[in-house]
């Protein structure tokens, strides 16, 4: 009989060992389910949602697995007053910083400028203009090759009284270090879906 309720005991002991195993098993799942859930939540790590009058909107939105500077964005024109809808697709290699929008050559057609950050320190800009229906590319034009000499990244773009520019500070060419307090300013012009620069001298 001793024999027997010893071994009652043993069994009893891993049933229950065994049990605690599994419930550990489960709630190890469930939170790597739930790692996995909160991961899926963040496929869309850019998005911004543009007013340009009562019922035009534009949505932009980014997307990508893995590299974050890899991936594509999303521009979808809601248009509730005349029941029209559109969107446009495009590859992006960078981060999307920001989105906004502006009339630059006052054509009355809305201009979508997205700003992203191609590599650690440097801006780009995508623009697009929607008009007749479709979303045109207008190239946004880059530094020339004078301004390049003096230009380390660390750019910021400006939006003051519906102009656009561009800032960056000056660095000595020779060893890239910057120059104290010297920062080139540039506007920009858009006319004809044709982007012209020009450099504002600094007082």
């Amino acid at each position: 009989m001793r024999y027997l309720t010893k071994l009652a005991f043993l069994l009893g002991g891993v049933i229950l060992m065994a049990s605690c195993s599994e419930n550990k098993e489960e709630k190890t799942v469930v939170k790597q389910q739930r790692a996995t859930a909160e991961k899926k939540s963040g496929q869309f790590p850019f998005y911004k949602d543009i007013n340009v009058k009562p019922g035009l909107n534009f949505e932009v939105v980014s997307w990508g697995k893995g590299v974050d500077s890899i991936g594509g964005y999303l521009i979808l024109m809601s248009d509730s007053v005349r029941n029209n809808y559109n969107s446009f697709s495009n590859e992006r290699k960078g981060i999307i910083t920001d989105a906004w929008n502006m009339d630059m050559d006052n054509d009355g057609n809305p201009e979508i400028y997205i700003e992203l950050l191609s590599k650690k320190n440097v801006l780009d800009l995508n623009v697009y203009e929607y008009s007749g229906g479709d979303f045109r590319k207008i190239t946004f034009p880059p530094l020339s090759s004078n301004m390049k000499k003096s230009y380390a990244g660390n750019d910021k773009f400006i939006i003051k009284n519906g102009d656009l520019f561009r800032s960056f500070p000056v660095v000595n060419p020779k060893d890239t270090t910057v120059k104290a307090g010297e920062v080139k300013m540039i506007q920009y012009s858009l006319n004809g879906n044709s982007f012209s620069v020009n450099e504002v001298k600094q007082e």
